[in-house]
């Protein structure tokens, strides 16, 4: 894998912010586990009942905000996503959870530039947190989006580094690299998806195209 993942930090600017201290109440941490559980095993809609209901009991707790928003992205439901992660800020202002949440939201809807500062927040208050591999795909999609090719295979080879065993995720690499020009490099991660997932259509057509086009050099 190439080494330039090493100099993300050149690329994106960081923010400085206090640090988040990590502490949570014993009690929403609890209250929240059951609707993760829900969450966890794809019951989305479960999930949001769960949180709906501790948070008319308690409104303050963060956890269900958390576990909410994450549902309803999965529902696409951005929009009440937001309005609970809003509300998440205003009881955190630094949980790097909530931040990554509204990095999500900006992207879905299409609000690119907000997208990237989002996560480029999450990556100074968490830079090994637990949505890391997540905050660079999204980073190199966004970079796809407004053709930064160059910018979009330094985010995604930080994802793959993360998450090695996503074939989707060698195969966007990949193609970032093909638009960027870097064709050798582009047929590397693509024959690394298909040893990931041989019968991968994206990525098979992509390393089809890119010798394609190797040969007419």
């Amino acid at each position: 894998m190439r080494k330039g993942f090493f100099f993300w930090s050149f690329l994106l600017p960081l923010l400085f912010f206090p640090s988040h201290s990590g502490a949570q109440n014993q009690g929403d941490v609890r209250a929240g586990a059951d609707a993760l559980v829900e969450y966890r095993n794809r019951n989305y809609e479960s999930a949001v009942t769960v949180c709906k209901n501790e948070l008319a009991v308690n409104p303050s707790n963060l956890e269900s905000h958390v576990v909410i928003c994450w549902s309803l992205i999965s529902l696409g439901r951005y929009e009440e996503a937001l309005n609970y992660a809003r509300q998440g800020r205003i009881l955190s202002r630094y949980d790097p959870r909530i931040i990554e949440i509204l990095g999500e939201i900006s992207y879905y809807q299409g609000r690119n530039s907000e997208g990237l500062d989002y996560f480029q927040e999450y990556i100074n208050l968490a830079p090994e947190g637990g949505r890391i591999d997540m905050v660079y795909y999204f980073i190199g999609e966004i970079y796809i989006l407004l053709g930064r090719f160059r910018h979009a295979d330094i985010a995604l080879s930080t994802a793959v580094h993360y998450m090695p065993g996503n074939a989707a995720w060698w195969t966007r690499l990949a193609y970032a690299r093909e638009n960027a020009g870097e064709l050798a490099e582009a047929v590397h991660a693509y024959k690394q998806a298909l040893v990931l997932n041989a019968q991968y259509t994206d990525a098979r057509r992509g390393l089809e195209r890119t010798r394609q086009a190797m040969a007419l050099r």
